[in-house]
């Protein structure tokens, strides 16, 4: 990249940060959607929300720079149309969601079309490099992988979305690490779709960051779930520095495993595992008396390594990439124990 184009991106990036910080003031202060605490909630008063809109709004500002001065052929065309369309579709329900509180079956109903419009416009991963094949090729079980690893990942992320600072932390070091290396494999698309995320974040995080002045709201959260999952695929698949797919699940581990451990834990205790509840680990520390900042700079410092792990599993054989979770998930496993042996000694319950 020459030093004249790398200066207009940070010039770029940087407009787009005062942009999010902009949207994120005017529904602070204008708008004025609030989340009020309920038996779940960890906050005390009325806090507002929809604040994720900024993410969004820098997001599509960026897709609409790549369309309109792109070089790219028609590949990236017409992969973009679907990513981008879903994508909006996304928001806009999850907004709706954020204003009137729709039912999980209708929200869950929604993400399922919108991941079928991915499916539909090929954005599908085909092959999973394996410790006993260098690439497997997944045939139509792709699209079964592929519904469910966005449907799932869309979900984990809003799961998670329960303290101040945690998503919009998590969102800016995966977008980080996401993009040096998609940059340093000769990425443009996913390059500047990451870098329209951190931009988002940060100008968010300004009056998120603990104590949060605005939430997300799903209108953020489950919007940035659904985008990190599809650009995974395309970053594989379609994007000139072919990722590993494996990138973002190491990137994303700590959400994954929090989300996967507590519903098999839930089932396991014979509880409705779909049941809305606040016992995820991340929420079992802040009731066991761990403050907000606290834990999002825990998980941060996690999502930072596991951005390491990142680093490290592109630079190894692919049929040996599976390999890099081993640690990670022992990781993983302590901090779930120790976080389960806390909330037992200052007696929380799991729901």
């Amino acid at each position: 990249m020459a030093v004249s184009e790398l200066y207009f991106h940070i010039l770029f990036g940087l407009g787009l940060t005062v942009v999010a910080m902009l949207i994120t003031w005017g529904m602070l202060k204008f708008v004025r959607i609030l989340d009020h605490p309920n038996h779940r909630s960890s906050h005390q008063n009325a806090i507002p929300k929809s604040g994720g809109i900024s993410i969004v709004a820098t997001f599509l500002i960026g897709m609409a720079a790549i369309a309109v001065f792109s070089e790219s052929g028609s590949t990236q065309q017409k992969y973009m149309i679907g990513f981008v369309s879903s994508s909006i579709l996304i928001a806009i329900i999850s907004f709706i969601d954020d204003i009137s509180e729709k039912t999980a079956a209708f929200k869950l109903i929604t993400h399922v079309i919108a991941v079928f419009v991915v499916l539909y416009c090929g954005i599908v991963i085909d092959t999973l490099s394996m410790p006993w094949a260098e690439q497997l090729p997944l045939g139509w079980a792709g699209y079964v992988i592929s519904f469910f690893w966005i449907l799932g990942l869309t979900n984990a992320y809003n799961f998670m979305d329960g303290i101040d600072g945690l998503v919009a932390s998590t969102a800016l070091i995966t977008s980080l690490f996401f993009m040096i290396i998609s940059y340093y494999a000769g990425s443009t698309f996913v390059y500047i779709s990451c870098y329209t995320i951190i931009a988002g974040s940060v100008g968010f995080l300004i009056y998120n960051a603990p104590p949060a002045k605005i939430f997300m709201g799903d209108v953020g959260s489950a919007f940035l779930g659904f985008v990190f999952a599809t650009l995974a695929i395309i970053a594989a698949r379609y994007d000139a520095s072919h990722t590993s797919f494996l990138v973002m699940p190491m990137l994303l581990f700590h959400f994954i495993f929090d989300t996967l451990f507590t519903f098999f834990r839930r089932l396991s205790n014979g509880e409705k595992a779909l049941q809305a509840h606040r016992s995820h680990l991340y929420q079992l520390l802040v009731r066991s008396g761990y403050t907000h900042l606290e834990v999002t700079l825990l998980l941060s410092c996690m999502g930072f390594l596991q951005g390491l792990g990142a680093l490290w599993l592109v630079n190894i054989p692919g049929n040996e990439r599976l390999f890099v979770f081993i640690p990670f998930l022992i990781i993983q496993l302590i901090y779930a124990k120790l976080t389960l042996k806390r909330a037992r000694k200052a007696g929380v319950e799991y729901n």
